[in-house]
């Protein structure tokens, strides 16, 4: 058996250490890339009873990357992606509106468009009632009124 230096040794150790930091970095690099299919990635999300959402304010549902919102007596689900470059508009419970972090657009708490350079209101996603719990469907998105329109 062959004697080991000590520069085999680290030369040895080095190379090890790198693989395993390579292989660090493609489990971490797929675990943050990989589409969440269960998750709102084109898929139904089982939310909460349509009675739970507040009359005021809005409910965030990350599973579904949206928001549900009461609209006197009618439960609407927004998008949270800004329809301007896709930032997350989050609400914000002070001013009674939605505010985008990124460009400033901003938005009222029924989706329209107010300020900004957003093209249009907020996207909204479908929902259904099932067995008494609201579901959103992530894969059916319908774009948000343009400025000035008479939905607004």
């Amino acid at each position: 058996m062959s004697e080991v230096t000590r520069r085999s040794f680290l030369s040895t150790t080095w190379k090890v250490g790198f693989g395993l930091l390579a292989a660090a970095g493609a489990v971490t690099s797929w675990d943050l890339l990989k589409p969440r299919l269960a998750a709102g990635f084109d898929a139904i999300v089982r939310t909460i009873a349509p009675d739970a959402v507040p009359e005021t304010g809005v409910v965030e549902v990350r599973e579904a990357r949206g928001y549900l919102v009461n609209i006197d007596g009618d439960v609407v689900a927004f998008s949270e992606v800004c329809t301007h470059l896709g930032c997350r508009v989050p609400y914000i419970d002070e001013n009674d509106r939605f505010e985008c972090p990124c460009h400033g657009s901003k938005f009222t708490r029924e989706g329209c468009y107010i300020e900004g350079p957003a093209p249009r209101g907020m996207d909204h996603l479908a929902t259904e009632v099932v067995e008494g719990i609201i579901e959103i469907d992530t894969t059916e998105v319908t774009k948000g009124s343009p400025p000035g329109s008479e939905v607004c």
